[in-house]
């Protein structure tokens, strides 16, 4: 964790406002809200990485000011909980490092926090930030209920000879209620490690990043006890009510992180085939259209949970945190 100083502070409040910037712009432009929303997590990924925790700290209570002062207090807890937080999280674990020696490593070299471990933490903030935006805006299966009832009413305006029996309704309002948390779950995994990419590839080109570029497709993987937490999340699904909806909300954060890692797996394990490009080309494109492949790249993505750290050698400038890896 780099020293504060006054440019990291100064770092820290311009993120912070430009994170809530972009949340307000997602008010503005609704069809490309969910991507500015997950864009304000970019800031705060840029001041972690390149300037240190403290500056992300700053960055994530600048934002949450200003966002209460140009909008809501309300406004400004859900972008904290949602965007901020984990963003600011993502960037101290990427930030730490302990001595490769303690590993069983060479005793020149740093060991960075694993990336398995990192794409779980991002899963379970998610998890848990969404179950706490479900309790302040009182989501439950009657609002779900209610979106489906709108959704048919405006169905049966363009098409006056549609009407659903009743069995059809119960099962589509069944389903829109796990739906929904699901894919606003998984997406939201993706978008924030996209984000969190980026921001590392920016930190790294400017010369201010700490950690040491990976390979990705060898180190983007889910950690092994995340398995377990998935398949809890489908015994939820069966349960019904409020249980049911947290499961699949697991479902859809845990899933997408192994969906990741599945990919990562791919991409790994064609290296150097003359095929390759077309087998890449051939699995993204089948995903964007069906939804048996993205299954099928889930469960490639459980199959695999190695954890690889990356080594770098050992500098005396930054301040190096030991962690538990």
């Amino acid at each position: 964790m780099k020293n504060l100083n006054w440019t990291s502070i100064a770092t820290g409040l311009v993120a912070g406002v430009t994170a809530t910037l972009l949340s307000l712009s997602a008010n503005v432009q609704s069809t490309l809200s969910i991507f500015f929303f997950a864009g304000s997590a970019l800031p705060i990924l840029i001041a972690g990485l390149g300037w240190g925790n403290a500056s992300a700290l700053i960055a994530v209570i600048a934002g949450g000011c200003v966002a209460a002062a140009m909008a809501s207090s309300h406004f400004a807890l859900l972008i904290v909980i949602i965007t901020l937080i984990p963003a600011g999280w993502l960037s101290n674990l990427a930030n730490l490092a302990r001595p490769a020696s303690e590993i069983g490593g060479p005793k020149d070299a740093l060991a960075w926090y694993p990336m398995s471990n990192i794409l779980t933490h991002l899963a379970i903030m998610v998890t848990l930030g969404m179950i706490a935006v479900g309790m302040i805006i009182g989501y439950s299966g009657e609002l779900a209920s209610q979106m489906v009832d709108v959704m048919l009413a405006a169905l049966k305006e363009q098409e006056p000879l549609y009407n659903p029996d009743a069995a059809t309704i119960a099962q589509m309002k069944a389903l829109f209620g796990l739906g929904l948390p699901l894919i606003q779950g998984a997406l939201w995994v993706l978008l924030l490690f996209a984000a969190f990419y980026i921001a590392s590839a920016i930190v790294r080109l400017s010369g201010r990043g700490l950690r040491p570029r990976e390979d990705m497709p060898m180190a983007v993987r889910m950690h092994r006890n995340a398995v377990f937490v998935f398949l809890g999340g489908l015994l939820l699904c069966f349960l019904g009510g409020l249980p049911a909806i947290i499961g699949a909300l697991i479902c859809g954060t845990f899933g997408a992180g192994f969906v990741l890692s599945g990919f990562a797996v791919l991409h790994y394990r064609t290296r150097g085939k003359p095929w390759r490009l077309a087998a890449l080309w051939l699995a993204y494109a089948s995903v964007l259209l069906f939804a048996l492949p993205v299954l099928l790249i889930l469960v490639l993505g459980l199959t695999d949970t190695r954890r690889t750290i990356a080594l770098s050698p050992t500098d005396p400038k930054p301040d190096t945190k030991s962690t538990k890896t």
